[in-house]
Formats: structure tokens, sequence, C-alpha cells
């Protein structure tokens, strides 16, 4: 209720503005981790998640709030994506929100402050309670991005409940490239040797925008590597009708219009990976039917952040009370008893 009396004034600001204000509202809120254990508990790469719904990465660029964000009810918050050296992204404006549309498109281009300055601040929570994924990506002038891969790999392992390499971000020129088959084998071995064998699950965040081939690839190199985890997906190039003056802006598009989209490649990639593999489901999600939806899918947990844009802060227990009841009336007992079957 008070969010949407503070919508209005906050959708006249700048988007970096909105969102830097809401960055700053996070840092004095309480910092309390759902407890693990409960009703929609499940454990996914070995890692026991209290909940489904987790914060995607792009929210907290730099890890400065991913305790304030499990204090809003999150089972799990991941951070960046982080690049070994400082870089200030794409020129401004480069965020716009689609209100028409309950969408976002945004051309960021991995804008964040560098590995040194978020591990200061992931080492000084390292030792609390909650799950904190780190997203890493590569500097868009880089002359070797699978080494800048590995080096945040080997610098970010010891603070990361997992690791997401993001390869899929259309901002950064080139990027989606390493989707390819050779190119994705080369930089997940070279992840996976700069992690050793005690790091924490490698997670790789794809794009929607993949032909069937490239999910038949991705799942067999998956498989082969034992990932942890796909992340199904980042933000699209494509564009669905749209009524937002800013429809034409260049850039990924996430919110509602990416719903049908994200939702089908979940089912592409349940049936490419038999269940072999945990999926997280992302793009348009912003109720508990929704989520529920992509859990039966194929889903073994959610991600959201264009959703909390509209809906609030409270999205986070919405969800999670909503999955509680739903649950109930399918009778399922667990999260993971629902997993693929729709």
């Amino acid at each position: 209720m008070i969010y949407r009396l503070l919508r209005s004034p906050l959708f006249k600001l700048d988007p970096e503005r909105s969102h830097g204000l809401a960055l700053a509202s996070l840092k004095i809120m309480p910092r309390r981790p759902a407890r693990p254990g409960g009703p929609l508990s499940s454990v996914v790469a070995g890692i026991a998640f209290p909940n489904p719904v987790g914060m995607a990465a792009g929210f907290d660029k730099d890890g400065e709030v991913p305790d304030s964000l499990l204090g809003l009810g999150f089972g799990f918050a991941e951070v960046g994506s982080l690049t070994p050296l400082p870089q200030s992204g794409n020129p401004r404006p480069r965020l716009f929100r689609l209100v028409e549309d309950r969408a976002v498109i945004n051309r960021m281009g991995f804008n964040n402050g560098g590995a040194q300055a978020a591990i200061r601040r992931l080492a000084a929570r390292h030792h609390r309670p909650g799950i904190v994924g780190i997203n890493i990506g590569a500097n868009k002038d880089s002359a070797d991005r699978i080494a800048d891969y590995a080096t945040m790999t080997r610098l970010m392992a010891p603070f990361s409940s997992y690791l997401a390499v993001n390869i899929s971000s259309p901002n950064t020129p080139g990027l989606r490239a390493l989707q390819d088959e050779g190119a994705l084998t080369a930089l997940l071995d070279a992840v996976l040797a700069a992690r050793g064998p005690d790091g924490p699950p490698i997670f790789l965040k794809v794009a929607p925008d993949l032909e069937p081939a490239d999910i038949d690839a991705i799942t067999r190199i998956a498989l082969d590597k034992a990932l942890g985890a796909l992340i199904v997906s980042n933000t699209t190039i494509s564009r669905p009708p749209l009524r937002s003056r800013h429809a034409g802006e260049t850039g990924g598009l996430s919110g509602a219009p990416l719903r049908a989209l994200a939702h089908q490649r979940i089912v592409e990639f349940r049936r490419a990976t038999g269940g072999a593999i945990p999926l997280i489901g992302v793009g348009g999600i912003a109720t508990a039917e929704e989520a529920w939806a992509r859990i039966r899918a194929g889903a073994n947990l959610v991600q959201l952040y264009s959703a909390m844009v509209y809906e609030g802060p409270g999205i986070a227990r919405r969800i999670c009370k909503g999955l509680e009841a739903l649950m109930r009336r399918d009778g399922f007992g667990s999260i993971a008893e629902a997993v693929g079957t729709a």
C-alpha cells in the first residue's frame, strides 16, 4: 500500500536516480534472512534454499545490500554483474521504464566498481547467514575475456554461495558469442580450473534468444562440466508488441513482455536436460501464479527484478505466501515435488 503511494513520485525521477534511492533505503532496513527448513525450502546444487524466490543480478551490482534483500524475504540474492576492473558502462540514458508494458529496457553495460571494491564489502558480510550468489562478467575492453572470467572466479569464489557466469548480456558487444559451443567449453574449463575442487557451484546464465541447436549444445556442455544450474534467462533483444514510447530503445528487454519467451525456454531446457541439471527461471515473473507455472514447467528456483520496480519491496513475501497456498492446493508436499510436473 505504501509503495503504491510512493510509486508515482518515484516514477517521475530518472530510473537510475530512483534505483540509487532504492539502494540507499535498503541500507537502513532490517537484515534478517529467511530461516531454512520451512515449507518452501529445497536443496539445489547442494545449497539449502529457504524459499525458491531470488533477487536476480542487476539490482545490487556492487554487492552493497545483499543482506537487506534477504531481509525482504528473498530466499537468495545474486549480486553483480562484477568485472575485474571498474567500468562506467554505456552512456546515459541507458535505463528505461516501459510503464504501459510493465517492462524495463536497459543497456547498462556491466557498470560496476570492480572486483576489489566488491570484495571489501562481501568479505565483511561473508560469515552472516543467507545465500548470496555472485554474478561475474568480463570487462568490455578486455583483450582476453575468458581470462577475465577465470580471474573473477578465483577472486569471488571465497565469498559466494554460488558463482553465476554471465555470458548472456546483450549490452557488452560480442559477449553472447561465448555461448557458442567451442567458446563455451573453453570458458567453463577455465572457470572450473580457477574455482578448484572445493569452490562453490558454478551456474551459467543464458540468453532467451537461442535456437534449438544452441539449447542442445549448452545442455551437453553443462552436463559434461557438471554445472550446478542453468539460469534461464537474461533479457531479450527481441521486441514483442509494446505500447510505451520507449519501445524503440536498444538494449535488453525485461518484465512482463519477456514472460512467454522465458517460460518457453524453461520448457525447452527441461526437455533437453531431462531434469538432470537444476534450472532457475527468470523473466516476467511478478506473481505467485507465474512463479508456480515456471516451477511446474521445470524451474527449481525463480528470480525476479523488474517486477519489483512495479510491485514494490514486498513482492518476495507475497509470492512466497502465494506459493505455499498453491502448493497445498495442488497436493504437493514440497517445491521439489512440483518441479517439472506441468
